[in-house]
């Protein structure tokens, strides 16, 4: 396993992380730390955890033990200020099938703190569905979707993102150029922690932190 060591330096930081499932022990003891600009990959065989650990982050899962430090400070004390840092993008697409493109990300940015530096129009574009904005979001293909999904990432101002299989449903351009969407993110000091079944094709100087969870 190849893995950060806990770093009082490190934004995010966990601590001696345990999970359990069906009376199954997932992971223990866990520990590591994220900074800006790194990206936490979780590999691992299917059931090893991944999932579980990702909701765990986004703090909308309780691990059996250990602590999640944001900055030095619990995020279940943070709360909401812990939250509006992070975005989640799960298996599901999340996106609301009747409205259009342009409208589920307006929902994005009102649920979160919106972007400054990208407009509703360029994030669709710059994730390919330019023309495809007021398109009944039911009506794209699961790649499509899958893009839109992504679209929200981009458009809210959110620090960390975790990802879930992100992938999923992209052809292989697609997958190449969400690869560069989000060097693009971690080369502005952002930070994300995703499991993928695809092989990573981000650049050297973007720093990954691997743990294998089969091997907890």
């Amino acid at each position: 396993m190849t893995a950060a060591a806990t770093n009082t330096a490190a934004t995010y930081e966990a601590e001696s992380l345990a999970c359990i499932r069906d009376d199954r022990v997932l992971f223990e003891d866990l520990s590591f730390g994220i900074k800006p600009g790194q990206a936490l990959v979780l590999e691992g065989r299917n059931g090893s955890g991944k999932t579980s650990l990702l909701r765990i982050l986004c703090g909308i899962r309780l691990p059996e033990s250990g602590k999640l430090l944001w900055e030095g400070e619990d995020i279940f004390r943070l709360g909401p200020e812990f939250h509006e840092h992070i975005a989640y993008l799960g298996h599901k697409d999340g996106s609301k099938l009747d409205l259009t493109p342009l409208e589920n990300l307006r929902i994005a940015q009102g649920l979160g703190k919106a972007s400054e530096g990208i407009d509703l129009d360029e994030a669709l574009d710059q994730v390919g569905l330019y023309g495809f904005e007021d398109v009944p979001t039911r009506n794209l293909s699961a790649g499509q979707q899958r893009r839109l999904a992504i679209a929200r990432l981009l458009v809210t101002d959110a620090k960390l993102w975790i990802l879930d299989e992100p992938f999923t449903s992209l052809d292989r351009k697609g997958i190449e150029h969400m690869e560069r969407l989000f060097e693009g993110h971690l080369n502005r000091g952002g930070m994300a922690a995703m499991t993928t079944h695809h092989r990573i094709g981000f650049k050297d100087e973007v720093q990954l932190v691997r743990i294998n969870l089969s091997e907890r």
